[in-house]
């Protein structure tokens, strides 16, 4: 057994862990690998096979374009999950995540199960569903997981996909030689959450964490979606990129983001397509006042939403590429305007008592003073807002943020070159 121990402390894993997370990061980065490592095998009383990390992620552009089969910029970052593994040869995957209950998923049920549904344990089976329709061999074995995560639940960094992404390195990986593309990862852990799950999504969250760097997708043929990488060097631009958790709640939400796929698809529908990037721009603006009537405005403001920032998405991500921030941070600011003004994102109906994003969104204004920018983040109706802050600005922005939202609710991140990995 001694030949398969992985030892992060004694500097073996330093190239990659100070690629993940930066050479300042390097130290924790090491003994948070170490700890993983030994408490694995404290659970399971045999060392790991492999270490395991999976990203969080970002959403640069594109707010909720994805699921039109949209453009969007997107980006993974330096807060993720870390897990040890090893195959087993019981057929079920056993699950110890720290601070968590564990729980165990039988091999032999690779359908969605009524009872599973909104829990961890069906996101592991749709990906091991998923990865056996592709031809993953699964036959006779199984695994022994236990995981740790700095990516905080609820925050709008998609610590639901990044779970996904990291089963799906973990079954690629240990079970089928890494065969899987990571762009086949992502669609594999959005299948799991649509269909085991039961979470409509798009494919944007999965395929950043799993690609890893800033991409710029086009979802036009969601089983083909055109994967970019950007290459700019954030670091170097002057601004610190900030998540802020306003602490409110995605519970009972799901309703709210079906509302927005279904009124964009009656959009579509009306012109006898599936999704509006099938929609040309000219026949919409023409079609208003009928769509009016059929589907009502708030459908029609979500749908010149769509149309408005899947093209945004595409101006970002060339002056990205020009190496145009300004131009890069105004754009962002008018994707979150049209965020809240006709996609209608920032706060539910069902409880309009609660609109800590629209709070959150008008401080962090204030705080700013016309630099950088500012907008909702994600999914919307509650959670997280994002914000691009001079570097000068910052002490006093997260200050001014977490007077209102308590404190540690802004999380500054870094812009992670790497997706979902094995590290040993």
């Amino acid at each position: 057994m001694e030949e398969r121990r992985i030892w992060p402390e004694r500097g073996g894993l330093d190239p990659v862990l100070t690629r993940l997370y930066r050479p300042e990061g390097l130290e924790r980065a090491r003994s948070r690998a170490q700890a993983v490592l030994e408490d694995f095998q404290a659970i399971f009383g045999v060392p790991a096979e492999g270490l395991f990390s999976a990203p969080g992620r970002t959403e640069l552009g594109g707010n909720h374009t994805d699921h039109e089969h949209g453009r969007v910029l997107a980006a993974a970052v330096d807060l993720d999950l870390l897990a040890a593994a090893a195959v087993t040869d019981d057929r079920t995957v056993r699950v110890h995540s720290q601070g968590y209950p564990s729980f165990t998923v039988d091999l032999d049920r690779l359908t969605p199960l009524p009872e599973e549904r909104n829990t961890s344990a069906a996101l592991v089976r749709g990906v091991a569903a998923g990865l056996a329709g592709r031809g993953c061999p699964l036959e006779g074995r199984g695994l022994a997981v236990y995981l740790v995560s700095d990516v905080p639940g609820g925050s709008g960094l998609s610590s639901s996909a990044a779970f996904e992404v990291l089963f799906g390195v973990i079954f690629n990986e240990l079970f089928w030689d890494g065969r899987a593309t990571a762009v086949e990862l992502a669609q594999v852990g959005q299948y799991a959450e649509n269909v085991f799950f039961g979470k409509p999504c798009g494919l944007m969250d999965q395929a950043a964490s799993s690609v890893g760097g800033t991409v710029f997708i086009d979802f036009a043929d969601p089983s083909h979606p055109i994967v970019e990488k950007i290459d700019h060097d954030f670091s170097k631009t002057g601004y610190t990129l900030c998540i802020v958790d306003t602490n409110s709640s995605h519970g009972d939400l799901t309703g709210d983001y079906a509302d927005i796929t279904r009124e964009m698809g009656a959009v579509a529908a009306h012109f006898g397509k599936t999704v509006l990037r099938d929609v040309p721009l000219a026949d919409f603006r023409a079609a208003i006042p009928a769509l009016r009537g059929s589907c009502g405005d708030r459908a029609v403001l979500r749908a010149m939403h769509f149309f408005e920032d899947d093209r945004r998405a595409a101006k970002e991500a060339a002056a990205l590429k020009t190496g145009d921030f300004d131009r890069f941070l105004g754009l962002v600011n008018d994707s979150g305007l049209s965020s809240a003004l006709h996609l209608q994102n920032t706060w539910s109906i069902a409880d309009p008592r609660q609109q800590a994003i629209p709070l959150a969104l008008a401080i962090g204004g204030e705080l700013l003073a016309g630099a950088g920018a500012v907008r909702v983040h994600g999914g919307g109706f509650a959670g997280t807002i994002q914000a691009w802050v001079p570097n000068g600005e910052l002490d006093r922005f997260k200050t001014g943020m977490e007077a209102l939202l308590g404190q540690g609710s802004c999380y500054v991140v870094n812009i992670r070159p790497v997706g979902g990995v094995r590290l040993a």
